[in-house]
């Protein structure tokens, strides 16, 4: 039952118990990128729902909020998941998910992540602190890890993809985000797949079809058995998700959106 925690990517509980403060951040970071992001701002809200074959598991929201928080002079955006099970699925099943990142406004890129994860029972609390002009991350647990600069989390991956230019990819490419993800730099890669129409409960949209590169026989079977759709315009926000796992299938669609900083490719 995993998937709720991937797809959803929920949310988490803030600075407050974060380790890192400004004092930490010694050197300037006056080298590191700045670029016009038009993707989102804040005041950005998508809303989920998640279906498990024909019934509805969950519900998810992502969220750009402005802070007053800033590192190195730099001003950040405070982006929040949640994801949470429903109807039956509490039953048995009970998810209770929240991540939060505190992304650098100027450069798509973490300064401070916190993963509350709660599936069953199972349970993760992770609070990451992002050295981007030195190159490191520090877990929370007194361990830091060396990292290329602008790696990502978990949640800021999302928002740093919606920033890339896909207007003269060709079918096939592979684009390559890093990532920090559970102690370890993992590269995520996805491959466009080209232009595509999705019809779903909210409308139909004009998309960018997109499968990520994952290793077989973990949670899927083979290496398309996750498409992620996005929309054909400068917001690129997920409308649909389907995939095809060892048990079943899974099915994340868009219900309602607000605050976008652009107009969205919608048909009807």
């Amino acid at each position: 039952m995993k998937w709720i925690g991937i797809l959803t990517l929920a949310f988490s509980v803030g600075l407050t118990g974060v380790k890192a403060q400004d004092s930490q951040y010694k050197n300037p970071a006056d080298t590191l990128r700045s670029m016009p992001i038009t993707a989102y701002s804040a005041g950005e809200k998508l809303e989920y729902v998640l279906h498990y074959g024909i019934v509805n598991a969950g519900i998810a929201t992502l969220e750009v909020k402005s802070t007053n928080k800033k590192l190195l002079n730099r001003e950040l955006l405070q982006v929040v998941g949640t994801g949470k099970s429903v109807g039956a699925f509490n039953w048995f099943f009970k998810v209770r998910d929240r991540y939060e990142s505190y992304i650098d406004k100027q450069g798509a890129f973490p300064w401070i992540f916190v993963r509350r994860v709660d599936e069953g029972g199972y349970k993760i609390n992770q609070d990451y602190s992002f050295y981007q002009h030195q190159g490191k991350v520090d877990n929370g647990k007194n361990k830091q890890f060396d990292v290329p600069v602008y790696t990502q989390d978990m949640l800021s991956a999302f928002y740093y993809a919606r920033t890339i230019n896909f207007d003269t990819a060709k079918v096939g490419d592979i684009f390559t985000i890093q990532a920090f993800v559970d102690d370890e730099l993992w590269p995520l890669k996805i491959k466009y797949m080209g232009k595509d129409e999705v019809d779903i409960r909210n409308g139909k949209f004009r998309c960018l079809r997109f499968v990520p590169v994952v290793q077989k026989g973990r949670i899927f079977k083979n290496d398309e058995d996750l498409s992620v759709w996005i929309s054909d315009d400068k917001n690129k926000i997920p409308v649909l998700v389907q995939a095809k796992v060892l048990v079943g299938s899974i099915k994340m669609e868009l219900t309602d959106y607000s605050g976008l900083a652009n107009p969205i490719a919608k048909k009807n």
